[in-house]
Formats: structure tokens, sequence, C-alpha cells
């Protein structure tokens, strides 16, 4: 899997950012992506250095519309932490 199919976009939340501030930044990523592969796929696009990646998985909800009933999509979210002194600047400004 390349970088770029790994990791679908930034996750933009009101936590998010106050993560970012930490030095930890949000992606959803592929559903079958591992942490080794966010953890490249991150360190290749942004050029930082990762030392930790937190996944979690997140079911799709049930909605309805009158009586149409449909559901939301599933989803994988990636927590990455990166080196001390580093950011990325993607994010600046979101």
């Amino acid at each position: 899997m390349e970088a770029r199919e790994v990791l679908k976009g930034p996750v933009i939340t009101e936590r998010s950012a106050i993560l970012m501030e930490e030095g930890q930044y949000t992606f959803e990523v592929h559903p079958a992506a591992t942490k080794v592969d966010i953890k490249n796929a991150v360190e290749e696009i942004f050029k930082v250095k990762v030392t930790r990646v937190a996944t979690l998985r997140t079911p799709g909800k049930m909605k309805r519309v009158g009586r149409y009933v449909g559901r939301t999509s599933d989803r994988k979210k990636a927590i990455v932490t990166i080196a001390e002194g580093q950011r990325i600047p993607f994010f600046e400004g979101a």
C-alpha cells in the first residue's frame, strides 16, 4: 500500500487541536493499514520522525430520516506522536 493510500486525510476537531499542541496529530486512515504502515506514510509524506502511533476503529451508526434507514461508514483513525521540536505545517491554522 502506498503512503497516499494509507492516509485519507486529517481529522480536525476541538480535541485534535488540543493534541496538536502536544505534538500529536490525528488522521483518518485506510481500514487495513497497520501501525507500521501509518508510521512509514507520515514519515515519508511530512518528513518528520514518528515516535508513537495509536489507532482506533469507530463502527458506523444507524441513521434514520423519516421512514428511511441508513448507516454511516466505519472509520479508522490514527493518533500520531512526532518527535519533540518537530511539527507538521499542514495543520497550522486549521
